[in-house]
């Protein structure tokens, strides 16, 4: 007998579901990876250390497409939730561009490699856990799509709330960053790498607004 509020979409299919669960384990994973490479470039630039958590958030990216893929073939090839099945889909494909963002951040730290002030590495810091608990709320709210479509409101809130806290901490920086003494082009440099940081929550609240009318659609 299937858990209340669960939504069992794939018949006997559960290994679809447990494909499901492990791609968004590794889009959270991914977040909690960049979080701590963003913490190791500040105290060592990009150190071996560094490149390693670069590596990792790569084979996260490669998994999940591989993971995407089969789910996606599997769809189509059993005919499964033929009603749900592009906003599944398309729900797979917008969560795992926030795996492209994460990893695209590392290369852009590797190959550009900005030289933070000091004074400004506890806003990175902050502005880098905010992003990252804003993407794993959207995490749940996805998981919540399959597991239980009542909680997916609140977690999408959540999302809200943190892209939020984040456009604050990234406008707080980019001011301080422009009234600093740097030259300008360090300026220009250190703002970039606060908007692709800040990237990832507003993709996160993009995701949660497609979600949150595939969730009206499925209680209909």
């Amino acid at each position: 007998m299937a858990m209340p509020g669960r939504l069992n979409l794939f018949g006997r299919s559960r290994h679809i579901e447990r494909e499901i669960e492990e791609f968004l384990d590794g889009v959270s994973e991914a977040g909690l990876i960049f979080q701590r490479a963003v913490r190791t470039y500040l105290s060592e630039g990009p150190s071996q250390d560094f490149r390693d958590d670069l590596d990792e958030v790569s084979r996260l990216e490669t998994r999940g497409d591989q993971i995407r893929r089969r789910v996606e073939a599997e769809l189509y090839e059993h005919t499964l939730i033929p009603d749900l099945r592009a906003d599944v889909l398309r729900l797979l494909e917008d969560t795992d561009w926030l795996l492209g963002i994460f990893q695209a951040n590392c290369y852009h730290f590797v190959i550009e490699r900005p030289d933070i002030p000091k004074e400004f590495h506890r806003d990175f810091i902050e502005l880098t856990e905010t992003v990252v608990t804003c993407v794993d709320s959207l995490v749940m709210a996805a998981r919540a799509f399959f597991r239980n479509i009542g909680a997916v409101r609140d977690h999408n809130h959540k999302v809200i709330f943190y892209e939020t806290e984040a456009d604050m901490i990234s406008t707080r920086l980019k001011t301080a960053i422009f009234g600093s003494d740097l030259p300008l082009e360090r300026k220009i440099h250190l703002r970039y790498f606060v908007e692709r940081i800040d990237d990832s929550a507003n993709a996160a609240e993009d995701v949660a607004d497609e979600l949150a009318i595939y969730t009206i659609k499925r209680s209909l």
